[in-house]
């Protein structure tokens, strides 16, 4: 009966062991896929691992990054949707699994405001609107200096100031909960913390320009450019974005 024991004890430490291998093996897969510009594929490995285990956080709280990553890149914002809902679902995962890490907030912030873009009614919109700006903020009370959660502290400023007439009706209500209204100066602080804690997030880089163009500072948009120019390609938007910023920045001189 002992022996029994022993040798079940030791088969379940060899499971064990197999499980935690093909984990390490297929995260390892999924991290080169993304070293190569494949994010189809990476965002396959990763879904496997949050199907297979919810509370899984570095594989759910990546599905979530990069179901927005590769929503944001069609053309049809109805095809988006199905992407931002998966990315809202891992989001969340992410966020129950691990409540008190700034990615997990972060990542529910990006799903957020993935959501809040598409055409949803009106109610439904505000709350999205509401939990970017939330979320972002709970990422930074736990980590100041979590650089993408800087960045969507900014983006929620600039895109609020820029945003339709129909969601600034709903900002009534947004703004009515605590929230601080939206400023350009806001989202220009925020993103420049995200430009030192991120030197090499090129969208943030994009932003920033903007909001400095906007903000009547073309001298300071112009140098935001300029460094953008020489930032490598580290994503698949990266190319499309400097190609971009190369424009706006001609059309500044």
């Amino acid at each position: 009966m002992i022996k029994k024991q022993l040798f079940l004890a030791c088969l379940s430490l060899l499971l064990l062991r197999a499980t935690a291998q093909d984990v390490a093996l297929t995260m390892k897969e999924a991290e080169n896929f993304e070293k190569q510009l494949k994010e189809d594929a990476a965002l396959e490995k990763y879904k496997t691992l949050a199907l297979a285990d919810s509370t899984y956080f570095p594989a759910v709280a990546k599905a979530a990054e990069l179901n927005c990553s590769l929503g944001a890149r069609l053309k049809d914002v109805k095809a988006r949707q199905p992407y931002y809902e998966q990315a809202l679902k891992f989001a969340t995962q992410a966020y129950q699994a691990k409540p008190g890490e700034a990615q997990a907030s972060y990542v529910l912030s990006l799903a957020s405001s993935k959501m809040a873009e598409l055409d949803l009614e009106n109610k439904r919109t505000v709350q999205f609107i509401r939990q970017t700006k939330e979320y972002a903020d709970k990422a930074l009370a736990i980590n100041p200096n979590h650089g993408r959660a800087n960045y969507m502290a900014g983006k929620w400023n600039l895109d609020m100031i820029n945003t339709s007439w129909l969601k600034k009706v709903a900002a009534k209500t947004i703004y009515g909960g605590g929230i601080q209204p939206a400023t350009m100066d806001s989202a220009i602080a925020y993103m420049e913390k995200c430009r030192v804690a991120e030197p090499y997030y090129v969208q943030n880089y994009m932003d920033l320009a903007k909001a400095y163009k906007q903000d009547n500072k073309p001298a300071k948009a112009i140098e935001v450019l300029n460094r953008l120019l020489k930032l490598p390609v580290r994503t698949p938007d990266d190319a499309a974005l400097k190609a971009e910023g190369k424009v706006m920045l001609d059309g500044m001189l």
